[in-house]
């Protein structure tokens, strides 16, 4: 079929389904979407890979509904942050209910009485982060022996070390005979290798290789000395009026950003982990709603926020994980908006930037502000370290 011509018509969607799609007005698949639906809805085992804000969501949910909704058996998404996992029951919900299927989100912060009481409606789709998912499940609260379909949204950080050992306890819960699908903006060879390990036979389903950033986001590199950061973040948002989410590497500089940022008169907001969820939603919603113009933010934001018309994602600090970057960027340019991220570097982070570049297999184009010196990259030579065989050899081995 011709790319122009692609609809959700002729993907193996139900008539119920295809009639709320075009209720809501979704009328032409993304490429990830177009991919992944019929192969889901086959119960095929799928490793997805796109670019943030492509509609990964609607990828995995249509087939997981559809299924569902052909047996008796349930489905699990499985998602790293808890605004990831409400962002997911929001986005999929309402098809949910034309089958008469519950949901459940069980996510740290919320009332564990609640989600007790959300299990006993027997919900057909659970949507939870590993570790209190972990709760319910040493509580016997919850069995998965029926949960048929997995879902591993953001899957370069389930199956990485932090939340393995977690994913790996879980699985031990699960049917062996299940579906599985992971879906992420970057998942690397070795990540790869680990899902596979727990998958049959999986269909690759790869939009653009991984890491790849969304043609309609502009990116731009400053060079600033550390000290001087806050004058130019203050520049910038002069300069760019609208909404504006910054990325800071710790909570404690977040906070302090934050704060900063308020003395200077913006509408800005916080969200990090020492947040309670509460105060995280409260935020998000403010930022959604325009109560706050400006979000500071810990990487607890790179993969749990869809606002559809943020204008500038500005990296403030650096990712310690150079494959943030990409997921970080990811929150501006959505649903083919055009986009801009901007990214603070200061002279010794020369290798930080290299490794970003690895990942997006590009350049950041280094731009300098007129009110501020140019600031240059500090040479860092290697440390090469001593090789055994060379030490053995001095001493006549």
């Amino acid at each position: 079929m011709n790319k122009t011509n692609r609809d959700f018509y002729g993907l193996g969607i139900a008539p119920k389904i295809l009639e709320y799609l075009t209720q809501k007005n979704f009328k032409t698949p993304t490429p990830i979407q177009y991919e992944a639906i019929p192969a889901g809805i086959e119960g095929k085992d799928i490793i997805g890979v796109a670019q943030t804000g492509t509609g990964k969501t609607l990828a995995f949910g249509i087939p997981m509904i559809q299924r569902l909704a052909q047996g008796s058996f349930n489905g699990l998404i499985v998602a790293p942050t808890r605004e990831l996992a409400l962002q997911i029951e929001e986005g999929l919900i309402k098809i949910a209910l034309l089958f008469g299927m519950h949901t459940a989100v069980l996510i740290g912060g919320m009332s564990m009485y609640r989600q007790i009481q959300a299990l006993r409606r027997r919900p057909r789709i659970i949507i939870a982060t590993p570790g209190r998912l972990i709760d319910h499940l040493n509580q016997k609260n919850i069995r998965l022996d029926q949960s048929k379909i997995l879902v591993l949204d953001e899957a370069d950080r389930m199956l990485d070390m932090g939340f393995m050992p977690q994913i790996e306890r879980i699985l031990e819960y699960l049917p062996h005979d299940r579906q599985t699908m992971l879906f992420s903006a970057t998942i690397p060879e070795k990540i790869v290798k680990i899902a596979t390990a727990h998958m049959k036979l999986p269909i690759s389903v790869e939009i653009a290789p991984s890491g790849t950033t969304a043609d309609n986001i502009i990116q731009e590199l400053f060079i600033v000395k550390k000290d001087e950061k806050i004058k130019l973040l203050n520049k910038l948002l002069e300069l760019y009026r609208g909404t504006v989410l910054i990325f800071c590497r710790t909570k404690r500089g977040c906070s302090r950003l934050a704060h900063d940022l308020q003395i200077m008169g913006y509408s800005a907001a916080e969200i990090h982990s020492n947040r309670s969820l509460s105060q995280r939603q409260y935020a998000l919603e403010g930022f959604k709603n325009g109560r706050y113009r400006i979000l500071v933010a810990t990487d607890i934001a790179a993969r749990g926020i869809d606002v559809k018309e943020i204008e500038l994602v500005i990296n403030y600090d650096l990712p310690d994980d150079a494959e943030c970057y990409v997921h970080r960027i990811g929150r501006t340019g959505r649903a083919g908006h055009e986009g801009r991220a901007i990214a603070f570097a200061t002279p010794d982070q020369k290798r930080d930037v290299q490794a970003i570049e690895r990942v997006i297999q590009g350049s950041l184009p280094i731009i300098k502000h007129p009110d501020f010196s140019s600031e240059f990259f500090k040479f860092t030579p290697v440390k090469r370290k001593s090789s055994p065989r060379r030490f053995y050899r001095s001493y006549g081995r």
